[in-house]
């Protein structure tokens, strides 16, 4: 190990860096701001700095939050045997966070969280959706439309359709006649998707049952899927939209929990009710760990049927952190708080290098 104290330093892009870059590439100033709202983690997150930097401090470890515009610069002086990079954000297309564990590894750093090839494959539905389906999991199939015409037709489906946009998360290009009857206006929403975020549309295959969320956080490198945390996300509607996403996190959503009108989702945990159902989720998160390589820290967003059956939506390698349903986790299955989770952590990390 180095004499150097240990480094955490945790990347992430804010949205006013990314809204200013979409307002030059030129979108809309109203739909730059909703595209930046994912980004909004990066907005709730710096009030944990403090917390994060004492946490360190009592393990040992220095602590340095890194926008992305400046870890270039950053983690080239950085020593590889001292430092962690944790990558709060990610992106491809939109969002540019999965550079920051290429550069990572660029400077020969460790990171903490899945390879940079995970980053740019979860933020594409479409091809992310295929590898899941090569994987033999329970992913709805789908097709690809871009402004009013098919690139990939999505197959017959008797309960309707689901249509998203295909590089964006956050629920930004999700609206209540998101669900739709026929495909005629699932084009018609691909119109619409493209003209105000110039995004192509997965269109899925509709699937019945309730929300949920598996979210998982490492502590020790060996930890496994019984540290995941599996619940149903209930918001009293069958699908959340783009406005109900605006009211949960960053600057709008500390807008609505000022005007009262923030309504957060109920969490309950699934093995509570169909401990069948958990099971078989635990399963599919083995799969993805084995066979597609997510470690650390990641999420799953799924449907589950009264019988049990599971749907298999969608991963992230970058969760939403300071949201209300990590903080949950975090609470319920480690009693700690996020910052100190997050740290004991990376905490682990260097007294594994330190002992090898």
């Amino acid at each position: 190990m180095s004499s150097r104290k240990p480094k955490l330093i945790l990347v992430y892009e804010p949205e006013k860096a990314c809204f200013d870059r979409l307002v030059v590439e030129g979108h809309l100033p109203a739909r730059a701001a909703e595209i930046a709202s994912y980004l909004a983690q990066s907005t709730d997150i710096a009030p944990e700095f403090d917390a994060l930097a004492a946490a360190c401090l009592t393990r040992g470890l220095s602590f340095a939050p890194v926008a992305l515009d400046d870890a270039a610069g950053v983690l080239a002086g950085e020593d590889p045997k001292a430092t962690l990079v944790w990558t709060l954000t990610d992106g491809v297309a939109y969002f540019r966070g999965c550079a920051a564990p290429a550069l990572a590894r660029l400077n020969g750093l460790k990171v903490l969280g899945a390879d940079d090839a995970l980053f740019a494959l979860c933020q594409d539905k479409f091809r992310s959706g295929a590898v899941l389906g090569a994987l033999g999991l329970p992913v709805p199939r789908s097709g690809l439309a871009r402004d009013g015409r098919w690139l990939v037709e999505p197959p017959a489906s008797p309960a309707g359709w689901f249509v998203k946009p295909n590089r964006l998360g956050a629920k930004i290009g999700i609206w209540p006649d998101s669900r739709c009857a026929d495909l005629g206006h699932a084009l018609e929403l691909s119109r619409r998707v493209f003209a105000a975020y110039r995004d192509d549309v997965v269109v899925q295959s509709y699937v019945a049952g309730r929300n949920a969320r598996a979210s998982f956080l490492g502590l020790k490198p060996d930890t496994g899927v019984e540290a995941l945390g599996v619940a149903f996300v209930d918001s009293g509607s069958d699908f959340q939209t783009m406005a109900d996403s605006l009211a949960l996190y960053g600057d709008t959503g500390e807008a609505a929990r000022a005007a009262g009108t923030y309504a957060e989702p109920v969490l309950l945990p699934v093995a509570a009710s169909q401990p069948r159902a958990d099971a078989r989720i635990r399963q599919v998160a083995q799969r993805l760990m084995i066979g597609l390589g997510l470690r650390d820290v990641f999420s799953i967003d799924l449907r589950i049927e009264a019988d049990d059956t599971v749907h298999l939506i969608e991963f992230e390698v970058c969760p939403g952190l300071p949201c209300f349903d990590f903080r949950a986790y975090c609470r319920s299955q480690w009693n700690m708080s996020l910052a100190d989770a997050m740290v004991e952590t990376a905490a682990s990390r260097f007294s594994r290098v330190a002992a090898s």
